[in-house]
C-alpha cells in the first residue's frame, strides 16, 4: 500500500461526499484525479490511451476550487 493521499478541493456541487477530486500525493508533487470514467468507445479511440492507462472527465469547477486555494 502506497502512502496516504490528501484530499485537495472537490466539487463544490458534491452533496454525497464521493464526487470528482483531486488528490496530492506524499511527494508533493503528483496528483490523483477522481473522476467519471469515459467509455464512450469514440471519446477513448481519441485519446489513444496506452496499455495501464485510463482517463477520467473532471468537472471545471473541481480544478478552479483547487486552482483559486492555491492563491
Amino acid at each position: 500500500m502506497g502512502a496516504p493521499l490528501r484530499k485537495l478541493p472537490g466539487d463544490p456541487e458534491c452533496k454525497n461526499g464521493t464526487c470528482p477530486t483531486l488528490w496530492g500525493t506524499d511527494n508533493g508533487k503528483d496528483f490523483v484525479v477522481q473522476g467519471y470514467v469515459i467509455t464512450d468507445p469514440q471519446r477513448l479511440a481519441q485519446l489513444d490511451l496506452p496499455e495501464g492507462e485510463t482517463a477520467v472527465v473532471v468537472p471545471a469547477a473541481v480544478l478552479e476550487e483547487y486552482f483559486s486555494a492555491r492563491r
